[in-house]
């Protein structure tokens, strides 16, 4: 789905491509919801959840950046904290690391991100959309915050799960 949003960006069309980002960006939470209420939580899945989400993240945002739907200083804030989570889960995971759940702060994070940015980009057509644009900085900019304070939280826990993970 992510071409026929970038799609929507190139042709113009902000209004269609910031619902289909939020409709994309929501489906974090459906699909997760949907596998507790039913018992399919599998291993695959956790593994495959959290990137298909970065790339629904990192491709909404580098789209709306590169069609200046979205400040360069937002997303650049958000990318950056994103980027170095990713990495920082790879390598550890690599190195031996057990998975441990995303914490709560973490999906409240993600939460308010996820709606801030397609509102602030849908904000960016102007006119009667504007309203959408006050919507995702009162969201996002809690968000970003939570998001880091989330990220420097994870840290001790990484490193302990790390620990743990190499002695068995």
């Amino acid at each position: 789905m992510l071409p026929t949003f970038v799609s929507l960006f190139a042709d113009g069309r902000v209004v269609a491509g910031s619902w289909f980002f939020g409709l994309l960006a929501s489906t974090d939470w459906i699909d997760g919801y949907i596998a507790r209420r039913f018992n399919q939580v599998s291993e695959l899945g956790k593994i495959l959840d959290p990137i298909a989400d970065r790339m629904v993240f990192f491709v909404g945002i580098g789209a709306a950046l590169y069609y200046d739907f979205l400040p360069m200083w937002f997303g650049i804030v958000i990318l950056i904290r994103e980027v170095s989570i990713a990495i920082l889960m790879v390598v550890a995971t690599a190195m031996g690391m057990e998975r441990f759940p995303v914490t709560r702060l973490g999906k409240w994070a993600a939460f308010a991100l996820m709606a801030a940015v397609p509102w602030v980009t849908l904000g960016s057509a102007g006119g009667a959309w504007t309203v959408f644009t006050y919507m995702g900085w009162a969201v996002g900019i809690p968000g970003v915050f939570v998001s880091y304070k989330s990220f420097f939280q994870y840290l001790p826990t990484v490193r302990s799960h790390l620990a743990s993970g190499r002695r068995s």
